[in-house]
């Protein structure tokens, strides 16, 4: 059998980012990877929506709003990172409000990905409850790293 001389490496790495330092190192990580691979990159901002119980007693929307505005920064911020740290890799940014996990699936499955890099979850919470990375670890279908 014969191998196809630079077809080694990932094609596509999709990148998990929200504007904490852990998904800023997966951001940078990923960069480094797709640089060395000559691969694609697509890094990911799931929008999360305000609903249920918090919706309901914020007759006001203030929380609502405060949280919008915060994700329209993180949102500003990694248009700003993407459009100066490229560096030569094919990369673009994806923003798609939901849960980050159905989000980082639905993106990974239309681009084809060969693997996807999410940063380690910095909430005690998620101890218990599973965090973005443990779920795509055990019910996604591409290699996942994790970035401390």
């Amino acid at each position: 059998m014969g191998y196809e001389l630079g077809t080694d490496g990932p094609s596509a790495i999709v990148v998990g980012v929200d504007g904490s330092e852990p998904s800023l190192r997966a951001a940078a990580y990923a960069l480094g990877q797709a640089r060395r691979h000559g691969s694609r990159l697509v890094a990911v901002f799931a929008r999360t929506t305000t609903g249920g119980m918090a919706s309901m007693i914020d007759a006001s929307g203030s929380a609502r709003t405060a949280v919008l505005a915060a994700q329209d920064e993180v949102e500003t911020l990694l248009r700003r990172a993407h459009a100066t740290e490229a560096g030569g890799v094919e990369a673009e940014l994806i923003v798609r409000p939901g849960d980050p996990f159905q989000v980082l699936s639905d993106v990974a499955r239309e681009v084809r990905a060969d693997c996807v890099v999410v940063g380690s979850s910095e909430s005690i919470g998620h101890r218990f409850a599973g965090s973005l990375a443990v779920r795509l670890v055990r019910k996604a279908h591409w290699p996942v790293t994790v970035v401390p």
